[in-house]
């Protein structure tokens, strides 16, 4: 690059005057430049490759994970154990609404749940415990849920939508993966993984346990779950899944169905600080195929895997999870995020946007994956991607419980693209 000759008579102000202004000008054309893009689908060239190891603890978002288990696509957590008029429940702590006590506990850190009761005292349960952290001593819950439903599944002719579709597990009357110790304002993401007092039933039956468990050990307090690739802000990334509103919803991601948590506040408001909903985009009609890096969506999960539960008995469905498998879909905040404001709006609880690309754009095969939200967002503003109805992108009311667990390789910083603003 040629070298920038000040003439000898500049003073050294009028040259950092000149830094300065170029450095202005330079951002001014890159803001333009991101301003003015015009947003094309474009293929995604890696996908998300198969992992194998162990996963750092260095790219964990809780420390207080146990192991992460790239071969199997599995979490070890340290387990707890309470009880429900009388029989005992075990559960798992992901996140937290108070930032001292994530750190302490090495939960994720998420300041909106404590926004999930406003308006919906149902959504979150009052526990009993004799102290205010949960799994410090016995905790009593308000409700427990039924794990004795065989999952169901029976795919369309396109996959998705589903011709049937049963959850494997049903909350009771008083029951949310929510949490609070009576006289504490202060809300846990607790869910119930299992309950009785065993055998507990890891087979691909799942009678007491959730579909996603795939080990539990009540001597060393330990349950391994098995977790979903996924996209943030451009990077590959891991979260749980635990539960959702709407029964269908609950099927594809082998949790439990709650359809108290379709109250939580708010729907189409993710950035909301008063809300407890973060956004998640899902594809209803990505690209189809077992290998392809752009293979992603409902449809590719759902015909693109082989049929049955999530078992160590059933090792073809680990392995193809494991290879591009998952549906893949998009979150819109991350607990790693530069900025303290994006990485506060964070929340365990997303509310899905269920996208579907225009008829032109997959009559051109252009329908690659996507791995950043906002992108999604420009590609909706201009025409490639609507709502199921053909309609504008947005809420399906429909809230899944997913809190994250790490990222492959580097965390998640920054968006892809400029937010719409209109």
């Amino acid at each position: 690059m040629k070298n920038i000759n000040f003439p000898q008579r500049s003073s050294g102000l009028s040259k950092t005057k000149f830094l300065l202004g170029s450095l202005v000008l330079i951002s001014l054309g890159l803001y333009s430049f991101n301003k003015m893009k015009d947003y094309t689908p474009e293929e995604h060239l890696t996908g998300v490759p198969a992992l194998s190891g162990m996963l750092d603890k260095s790219k964990f978002t809780m420390s207080s994970i146990i192991s992460v288990d790239l071969y199997h696509n599995t979490a070890r957590f340290p387990l707890f154990k309470g009880s429900f008029k009388g029989k005992t429940v075990w559960y798992v702590r992901t996140d937290v609404s108070d930032e001292q006590l994530a750190k302490e506990l090495g939960l994720n850190f998420s300041p909106r749940l404590a926004n999930a009761g406003k308006d919906c005292p149902f959504c979150v349960q009052s526990v009993q415990s004799a102290k205010s952290i949960p799994g410090a001593t016995a905790v009593e819950f308000a409700g427990t849920v039924d794990f004795s439903p065989m999952r169901k599944l029976v795919p369309g002719p396109k996959g998705f939508l589903p011709m049937a579709a049963e959850p494997g597990s049903v909350a009771g009357p008083g029951y949310s993966d929510l949490i609070q110790v009576k006289g504490s304002n202060i809300v846990y993401n607790a869910p119930i993984v299992a309950t009785g007092d065993g055998p507990l039933d890891v087979s691909p039956n799942h009678t007491n346990t959730l579909d996603r468990v795939t080990a539990i050990d009540t001597r060393n307090m330990t349950v391994d779950l098995q977790f979903i690739r996924a996209f943030s802000h451009g990077k590959d990334i891991f979260y749980l899944s635990f539960s959702a509103s709407d029964p269908g919803s609950a099927v594809i991601e082998r949790g439990t169905f709650i359809p108290a948590m379709a109250s939580l506040p708010f729907g189409n408001d993710p950035r909301n600080p008063n809300g407890s909903r973060s956004s998640i985009f899902a594809f209803a009609n990505g690209k189809l195929g077992k290998n392809d890096p752009n293979a992603q969506g409902l449809a590719h999960v759902i015909l693109d895997n082989p049929p049955g539960g999530l078992s160590t008995q059933n090792p073809a469905l680990f392995e193809s999870l494991r290879k591009l498998g998952d549906a893949r879909n998009i979150l819109g905040s991350f607990p790693t995020l530069k900025d303290k404001q994006e990485r506060e709006l964070y929340s365990p609880l997303w509310d899905l946007n269920v996208c579907v690309w225009s008829d032109e754009t997959v009559a051109k095969k252009m329908n690659y994956a996507q791995t950043d939200a906002n992108t999604i967002t420009q590609l909706a503003a201009k025409g490639y991607i609507t709502n199921p109805g053909g309609g504008k992108l947005g809420s399906a009311n429909i809230v899944v419980n997913c809190p994250v667990i790490g990222f492959a390789t580097s965390a998640p910083q920054e968006a892809q693209a400029p937010r719409v603003t209109n």
